[in-house]
């Protein structure tokens, strides 16, 4: 289930200092985001700042250079002059080590003895190489922040990537957690099958707005100038040539494909890493920084919530084509495992040897290794598109795929992102890998706008017992991002209104039920006007009077009971 990491968080919605994760999960409660988990810190214990007082190089039998030097880690944790475990005349500690990209004067990050490290590695003064070493010096791999395991971390270097070219390090014995950010707790949230939009941090951002009434700036305006600097790219002829024809088996009628952008960026470098921000970003939301062209597809799915397939353009041969699978069709994919295709799977394929001849990826689940980017790519293909949701679980399932990608396509991804997200990838890869976006975008685009649906203003009343009152009904849609219009009214006279879901709400299909006594769903029952709540002595929520609640059987999760238009906010 997603992690939502408070400083991502932040950068979308107005977020108090010093919001704790434990306060951000009862916070998301309210709005039905329940929480799985709290992930606590990934370094526990004394990890400071340390400044290289002496460093002695002497090689070993082995053949290693070993470097055993004196660390000035600040006043409480020095070992006064003459004493220690291998006393020394400067105030300081003794620590062996390994690496060589440090010298004399850096700053550097000591984990002293008690510290607890990714992995539950823990840290203890040890005698190594003929010296007791009493703390570690460490690198970005073993603190969980990176995978740089050549050299260890050299602070005036680190803050300069970091974005604080200039500034000096902190003082000797200063705490790191916080300067590395390893000190956040991380909430992992629990999202039901219908709020799929959730598996983002857009639409985490847009609830806790809902449920704090804080501001929310939408990542997904193009018109933001400071996240889309040139707009979106116009679509039309000039475009990745793509084919998406009829689909011969649509699952209940709906076609596989209904909307599919493709973005060219060309001339990228190949050895351009990632900005160390986005492999923070990445790592804290449980994904492993890669490449810059894999990280950045990433990156824009947990932002936005669409996700992004990248190609090597080199190796595609035009034009793609979005089909079902042949029978008895075989596609190797980037797990390296070959994989027979059913007929009923959708994969995007290119046209070697005919249009549509080679099968590339099986479409909203997973890639294959024939297009894969690699140490060498030089021009990547973007697709951003949206799938059938039930196409694609169907894929998912048959196959044993659960991917980050078929995750959020099986629970319905909004049908306008897809040019949006595409664009802010091809930003990226452009500004950080100094490549050149074509200039036209092909945007093959049969999506249906959501279909307003007819509705009595009373419906909650119905259900709920509280009158909220048109104008307030009209005020809790609206904020949600529905379009509500009154259009007539019923039989006894009672004002309609017409209501206009938002695309990334593709959950909200009608008004919630409220015959044979059904009790109001969860998101509606925590709109705070609702009679039936009271608090219980341990700060829960009451449960309205109603059938026994029966309990999900172990290891099975209650899901939500249906969509409905919620009124929670």
């Amino acid at each position: 289930m997603p992690y939502v990491p408070i400083e991502w968080l932040r950068e979308h919605v107005d977020v108090p200092a010093g919001l704790s994760a434990e306060q951000l999960a009862a916070d998301l409660v309210r709005v039905g985001l329940e929480e799985e988990r709290i992930v606590p810190p990934a370094v526990t214990g004394p990890l400071v700042v340390g400044k290289v007082l002496t460093r002695e190089a002497k090689e070993q039998t082995n053949g290693k250079v070993i470097n055993y030097c004196r660390v000035d880690v600040g006043p409480e944790h020095n070992d006064a002059p003459g004493t220690g475990k291998e006393p020394s005349e400067l105030p300081s500690r003794g620590i062996v080590c390994g690496a060589h990209n440090f010298d004399v004067g850096d700053s550097v990050v000591v984990c002293l003895p008690g510290a607890v490290l990714p992995g539950d590695f823990r840290i203890a003064a040890r005698k190594t190489y003929g010296h007791v070493s009493d703390g570690m010096i460490c690198s970005a791999r073993e603190l969980g922040i990176g995978e740089d395991h050549s050299g260890i971390i050299v602070l005036e270097q680190w803050l300069a990537e970091h974005g604080h070219d200039g500034e000096e390090p902190p003082a000797p014995g200063t705490d790191a957690i916080g300067i590395l950010g390893l000190g956040e707790e991380v909430l992992e949230i629990n999202v039901t099958p219908d709020r799929g939009y959730c598996f983002s941090m857009r639409g985490v951002a847009r609830e806790y707005s809902h449920s704090t009434g804080t501001r929310f700036t939408d990542p997904a305006d193009a018109t933001d100038t400071g996240l889309y600097p040139n707009g979106l790219a116009p679509a039309g002829d000039g475009g990745f040539d793509v084919v998406v024809p009829e689909d011969p088996r649509p699952i209940h009628g709906r076609p596989g494909c209904d909307r599919y952008v493709a973005r060219l960026v060309r001339g990228i470098d190949p050895s351009a890493p990632s900005p160390t921000w986005m492999q923070d970003r990445l790592t804290a939301a449980g994904m492993r920084p890669i490449s810059l062209a894999v990280d950045v597809t990433n990156y824009v799915m947990l932002d936005l919530g669409q996700p992004l397939h990248a190609f090597d353009a080199g190796k595609l041969a035009a034009p793609i084509v979005v089909r079902r699978a042949q029978e008895g069709e075989r596609l190797t994919f980037l797990d390296d495992v070959t994989r027979t295709l059913d007929p009923e799977d959708l994969v995007i394929s290119d046209s070697p040897e005919g249009e549509g001849s080679r099968a590339l990826v099986l479409a909203g689940v997973f890639g294959g290794a024939l297009s894969e980017v690699d140490v060498d790519t030089r021009d990547v293909l973007i697709e951003a598109a949206h799938f059938d949701p039930v196409s694609v679980a169907r894929s998912s399932r048959r196959h044993k795929l659960p991917t980050e990608s078929s995750k959020r396509n099986e629970r319905g991804v909004d049908t306008e992102l897809a040019p949006i997200a595409a664009q802010r990838a091809v930003d990226l890869l452009v500004e950080y890998g100094g490549g050149t976006a074509e200039p036209v975008a092909t945007d093959v685009n049969r999506t249906r706008p959501p279909e307003p649906i007819i509705m009595r203003p009373d419906a909650a009343e119905r259900l709920t017992g509280v009158a909220y009152g048109i104008d307030r009904v009209t005020e809790l849609l609206t904020t949600i991002g529905c379009t509500v219009e009154r259009s007539g009214s019923a039989e006894d006279g009672t004002q309609l209104l017409t209501v206009t879901p938002p695309t990334w709400r593709p959950d909200l299909t009608g008004p919630c039920p409220s015959g044979r006594g059904d009790r109001p769903p969860r998101r509606l029952r925590r709109h705070p006007g609702h009679r039936a709540h009271g608090p219980r002595r341990n700060g829960a929520e009451r449960r309205p009077e109603g059938p026994p609640r029966r309990r999900a059987r172990p290891g099975r999760r209650r899901t939500h009971p249906g969509p409905v238009l919620p009124l929670h906010r």
